[in-house]
């Protein structure tokens, strides 16, 4: 279902699910946390996504209200994406949705790669 059907619905579920329907929103949101990064940063941080697929969803996250893009008037042009008050309110929802999948995984599949613990034991945080 794409999102402009989504939106058609009163349902606050099937809203919310409009904004973070792509794999990679929550994944940017997970990344930027509470912090200001360049558009450099962020593609470094997330290297399996492709540039344009990364503009593209920055874009609908500012369009959607989640991120503030800061564009800088200087030579060479300089932008800095942070999270509005609306994306880091996801913070403790992706918290949440972290313990569920750690009850009921399959051991044998778990990773440390994208935790949101502050532990930042992540390869995104290293990146």
């Amino acid at each position: 279902m794409k999102k402009n059907e989504l939106m058609q619905y009163s349902c606050p579920l099937g809203k919310a699910m409009s904004v973070l329907g792509s794999k990679w929103k929550p994944i940017i949101v997970l990344v930027t946390k509470d912090r200001k990064l360049r558009f450099g940063e962020l593609a470094a941080r997330i290297n399996v996504i492709s540039r344009k697929v990364l503009t593209d969803q920055l874009r609908e996250m500012e369009t959607d209200g989640l991120i503030v893009r800061e564009e800088f008037k200087e030579l060479p042009p300089r932008v800095e994406y942070s999270l509005t008050e609306k994306g880091l309110a996801l913070l403790p929802i992706f918290h949440m949705l972290e313990e569920w999948e750690a009850t009921y995984q399959n051991k044998e599949l778990h990773s440390e790669e994208c935790s949101t613990s502050n532990k930042e034991k992540t390869k995104l945080a290293k990146a």
